[in-house]
């Protein structure tokens, strides 16, 4: 039979499963709230013991906490930093505002473990107390806006790195590609030659801004409002305690962080989290459009486009023998479609807030760092199980490029653009390609023609040319 211990705070008695590390505030979190079954993402909840950590280094180091309490909540901390306790954290996504129920959660685990450690029973609390002691010179509202950086900079640096592969696989592919032409398509029709290597440029060259624009968004998530206390005064702090909680902060998390230099700011405003929220979005909408792009050129195999092949990981059909899809540029696609929406949860999260407070910060927290997440995921299968294994079909891009009625438009400097529209127009008439119209017109020699419509040379400004004097008579 479970058996179970009473613990009390000023809202009355509860009773507690007696092997829990929390206590009676998990516990009525718990009740309260059994919304999504979700909890708060274990980087989030380390980043948060990170904060404890640093505020017992700072308190005992400042004289606020005796060094045998200090030393106990640190060691509790390097136990769930080292990974014990995680299912102790188990207060639903959507709870109290502001966090508080997370934050108290996290607060009561640290004590209970110390309280063990110090040779006490769980749910004694005269030992070490989850708010005397480890959440001493500490509140909810700047210890929460404090994790929610910590942990979004980590995500981040794993993001970026997974995205900057991305951004090497599509430069190669560019370099790979880059002799092969094909027809470029504007409003989904035809349109003058490109190579297939530049297209891949412009897609290398795009996710590289948007890491760039990410690295930046991320610098205001360094600068910590942590010493703000309750409402950004500092209440209950002594007057080190900033400094010194920065100090350790660097020292365990090893990042590169900065006291606000307005600690009001830093609480009242949640304008770092949707710049950062929107830099994901920005990166989403760009692999939105690249992966339908990919899409549209391995449409295929027979009726589409089929200029490119995606690498085959799985049967595409549960009825048709054969099929195979483009899997993981629509996984890519439904991944930023959520970051997307989860983007818009976080905008509107940010404007709730009221003075010195915003008490959707739950909301925030798990929806950036679930944008993180699946971001960083999906690139990493992106990158590793379709972009390097892309091969290009030469022949089908070449015969699209020749086909092209885009290819006429190298006519306008000779016969102008109206003349050259009506190549165009007797093309689509007759079938006939541009090719042989203009022979048949002899609008050029069949010299000058190949000359002119080379492939590669349609591709870049100027690279080929013909004498326009001689051409002259038939502009005219």
């Amino acid at each position: 039979m479970a058996t179970f211990r009473t613990e009390k705070d000023y809202m009355g008695e509860m009773k507690i499963p007696a092997e829990a590390y929390y206590g009676v505030q998990t516990a009525r979190a718990i009740e309260n709230f059994p919304i999504s079954g979700c909890t708060s993402q274990i980087i989030f909840t380390r980043a948060i013991v990170s904060i404890k950590k640093a505020a017992a280094k700072t308190n005992v180091a400042i004289g606020h906490l005796n060094s045998k309490v200090g030393n106990a909540i640190i060691q509790a901390c390097d136990r769930i930093l080292k990974g014990e306790f995680q299912e102790q954290f188990c207060v639903d996504v959507y709870q109290a505002g502001a966090g508080t129920s997370h934050h108290m959660n996290v607060n009561e685990v640290i004590a209970n473990i110390a309280i063990e450690m110090l040779g006490g029973k769980k749910g004694d609390y005269s030992v070490v107390h989850p708010n005397d002691h480890v959440n001493c010179g500490q509140s909810t509202n700047d210890v929460y806006p404090t994790a929610i950086r910590i942990a979004a900079v980590f995500s981040s640096n794993e993001l970026l790195v997974d995205l900057y592969a991305l951004v090497n696989a599509f430069d190669c592919k560019a370099k790979e590609f880059d002799t092969v032409v094909k027809s470029g398509r504007t409003h989904l029709q035809d349109a003058v030659p490109v190579r297939v290597g530049q297209e891949f440029s412009g897609y290398k060259e795009s996710l590289l801004k948007t890491a760039t624009g990410i690295e930046k968004a991320c610098e205001s998530l360094r600068e910590l409002g942590i010493g703000g206390s309750a409402a950004g005064t500092g209440i209950n702090t002594h007057p080190e305690y900033v400094s010194k909680m920065i100090e350790y902060l660097k020292e365990i998390t090893g990042l590169d962080i900065v006291a606000s230099k307005n600690r009001f700011e830093a609480m009242q405003s949640n304008r770092p989290f949707v710049e950062f929220s929107g830099a994901l979005r920005a990166l989403s909408v760009e692999l939105i459009r690249i992966g339908n792009d990919l899409r549209l050129m391995n449409s295929g195999p027979n009726t589409g486009l089929a200029e490119i092949n995606l690498p085959a990981v799985q049967p595409g059909s549960s009825i048709m023998p054969g099929k195979v899809n483009p899997v993981i540029p629509e996984m890519l696609t439904m991944v930023c479609f959520s970051v997307i929406g989860n983007d818009t949860s976080i905008m509107l999260a940010a404007q709730a807030g009221q003075f010195e407070l915003n008490v959707m910060m739950p909301l925030i927290q798990y929806k950036m760092l679930d944008s993180l997440l699946i971001l960083t995921n999906a690139l990493k299968v992106f990158d590793k199980k379709c972009v390097q294994g892309i091969t290009v079909n030469k022949e089908k891009c070449e015969y699209y490029a020749m086909k092209s009625l885009g290819i006429v438009t190298v006519l306008n400097p000779i016969i102008g653009y109206a003349n050259a529209a009506e190549v165009v127009k007797e093309s689509m008439k007759t079938g006939k390609t541009a090719k042989e119209i203009i022979l048949e017109r002899k609008i050029l020699t069949k010299e000058q023609v190949e000359k002119l419509l080379s492939p590669i040379s349609m591709t870049e400004p100027c690279s080929k040319s013909i004498d326009l004097q001689q051409n002259k008579k038939i502009h005219q």
